[in-house]
Formats: C-alpha cells, structure tokens, sequence
C-alpha cells in the first residue's frame, strides 16, 4: 500500500499548515512576509539588482487602492494588502501558466484565501466591491511593473493591463526593488499599521 503523499509544509514558525485543508490557526503573518519577500513577480524577469517580490507588489496594490478611492475602511485596506498572501504557499503563477492549468490549483488557492481572511477576522467571501477594488489596483499595479521592471512597451501593456492611470510619485517610488529583508518589513510595517487602525474605531483614509 503506498504511503499517502505528505500534504503539509513545516514554517519557519514551527507550523505546519495542510496544503489540502489549511487551519487558519496554522497561519502566522510573519510566516507570509517571509515568504512573499522571497517570490519573485514576473518570474524573476525583472531589472535591478533584486526581484521584485510579491509582498512589495502588496504593497504597491494597496497603496494604489488608497489613491484611487474616497474612502477605505482598515478591513478592506487588508483584504487588498493580503490579496496575494496565498503565494507565500503556492507561489506566483505568472497569468500565461494559470491559464493552461487545471482548476486544481485555484480549488487549493482558494482554501488558503479563505483560511487567511479567518484568521484576520476578515469576510472569508469579500464584498463584489472590495474584489473589484483588488482587481482594478492590481491592474494599475501590473501595468507599472511591467513597463517600469519587465520590459514592456506601454503599447504591449496597455492590452494586457489597461490604458494607464497616472500615480503619485509615493506610488511610483514603491517600484525599486528592494532586498528581501527590506520588502519582508516594508510588508510586516504595513500589516501592522492596518492591524492597528482595524483594532481601533474604524477610519476614513481619504484619496490623494
């Protein structure tokens, strides 16, 4: 009788979290900073000295989200930072790949998300709103990576992504790939102020 296939990762906390059936009790942020910093958007083809990571797109995302709406409360600025937080698991499946998969890995994925959003106390299944809030910060956000990092011309982008929308230079300036330990605590110190605003009366973070 063959052994059943281990389905489980060990972390860095000492967790160990089912890839199959994840426990949001099993799910540690410094465990997904860890691991966002160190997966590489655009598969690593990309210019600087570093990646760019998945845990500086978060947070590039969630910037753009706070730019392009009135008003965001604390729990939808960390369903937006934590968009992405199942690669910390699974990694980044550039968007050419996924589309040839099966839904396998979207079935797994989604457990994540959804073991995730329970252990930050947020909605397991988020508002239409919020998903097309992610969705349009993230096309702006891929836009700029790709012809800022990846090589494309603002024509190759823009049927991909959309046309362009201009950004702040605070916007821009979260474009410089950083080390890993730098983008691991630039993702950990947003994490945290959110937290803390969602642990507070809830507040208007007003577009600029």
């Amino acid at each position: 009788m063959q052994p059943t296939p281990r389905a489980w990762q060990r972390m860095l906390s000492g967790r160990k979290l089912d890839l199959l059936e994840p426990s949001p009790i099993d799910i540690e942020i410094e465990d997904i900073a860890h691991g966002l910093a160190r997966v590489a958007r655009w598969n690593g083809q990309t210019k600087g000295e570093h990646s760019f990571s998945v845990a500086q797109h978060a947070v590039l995302v969630e910037k753009i989200a706070r730019e392009t709406a009135d008003s965001l409360l604390p729990s939808v600025l960390m369903s937006v930072l934590l968009h992405d937080a199942a690669e910390y698991v699974i990694g980044d499946m550039i968007t050419p790949l996924k589309s040839v998969l099966s839904v396998g890995y979207k079935a797994i994925e989604n457990k994540l998300m959804h073991a995730i959003h329970s252990r930050f106390q947020l909605s397991v299944e988020p508002h239409f709103d919020v998903i097309e809030l992610i969705k349009k910060a993230d096309r702006i956000a891929a836009f700029y990576e790709a012809t800022y990092l990846a090589g494309f011309s603002k024509a190759e982008a823009e049927p991909l992504f959309g046309e362009q929308v201009n950004m702040s230079e605070a916007v821009l300036s979260l474009l410089g790939p950083l080390a890993t330990q730098k983008a691991q605590a630039l993702f950990l110190a947003r994490f945290s102020e959110i937290q803390a605003e969602m642990h507070n009366k809830p507040i208007i973070i007003q577009a600029y």
